[in-house]
């Protein structure tokens, strides 16, 4: 059924699965003029997969629990191929004797739910997790433009690569290069997947959470102004794998 607000959810509901944007998004829904906690049932069950900062996901499981329920952090991860297939894998954070409750419900959407510890720990797991796929796509990027460049046919070389050490998803499953695989957004313009919008913004929460744990991330930080770029430039509603795309327009300036 379609509802007015999120607080009508909770009033039907006792088992609530969200999945936002961003952490001004979840702050709303759930404590927001008509969010969740405006009506929430003491032993709810409130399952967050957005991806955010941890820090955020921390003050929402206060929030809700001070409302007598259960909040826990659920990011996904597997892109549109998994969703579809349900075979997504589900990174959960919060109580552990409440993990059993939140498994049974996302394992109707996924073949993989690992706990990974308190509240904001699975979101710590998806914002690594994202940090490092960034990573790999401009890598696959750079690697297929440099042997395109050199007079190599892009499957024969995306073929190589996925025999040989320099495998990784970006190359064998979700490869960048338009005319190499069938199925994948660069196949298609890169419309659809996962927006090159949302990538900048996890890329972002990995830069915040890399300054509060002064962690060294080169690598990422390098990752995310490519990506800041990529938006500022007309790839923001694009697939994160039109990287490639960029990476071919920025050699002829």
């Amino acid at each position: 059924k379609v509802t007015d607000s999120p607080a009508d959810v909770a009033e039907r509901a006792d088992r609530i699965i969200t999945m936002l944007p961003s952490s001004p998004n979840a702050k709303e829904v759930y404590t927001g003029v008509n969010g969740i906690l405006k009506k929430v049932k003491k032993g709810s069950l409130l399952i967050d997969s957005s991806t955010i900062d941890p820090a955020v996901s921390k003050e929402l499981a206060k929030a809700v629990e001070k409302m007598g329920a259960v909040f826990m952090d659920a990011p996904v991860s597997g892109g549109v191929g998994a969703a579809r297939a349900g075979n997504l894998t589900f990174m959960v954070g919060g109580v552990e004797q409440e993990f059993d409750a939140a498994k049974e419900l996302l394992t109707c959407m996924g073949s993989n739910v690992v706990y990974c510890g308190g509240v904001g720990t699975g979101q710590a797991a998806k914002i690594c997790n994202n940090m490092l796929l960034a990573i790999s796509m401009i890598g696959t990027a750079e690697a297929m433009n440099l042997g395109i460049r050199l007079g190599l046919d892009p499957k024969l070389l995306a073929k190589i690569l996925n025999m040989s050490s320099g495998r990784c998803w970006s190359s064998d499953t979700y490869n960048p290069v338009p005319g190499v695989m069938e199925g994948v957004p660069s196949a298609n313009n890169y419309q659809g997947g996962f927006g090159t919008t949302l990538m900048a913004k996890d890329l972002g929460l990995a830069q915040i959470s890399a300054t509060n744990t002064k962690t060294p991330v080169p690598l990422g930080s390098q990752a995310h102004q490519i990506y800041r770029m990529m938006c500022a430039k007309g790839y923001a509603l694009k697939d994160f794998s039109a990287v490639f795309q960029f990476l071919r327009e920025e050699e002829t300036l």
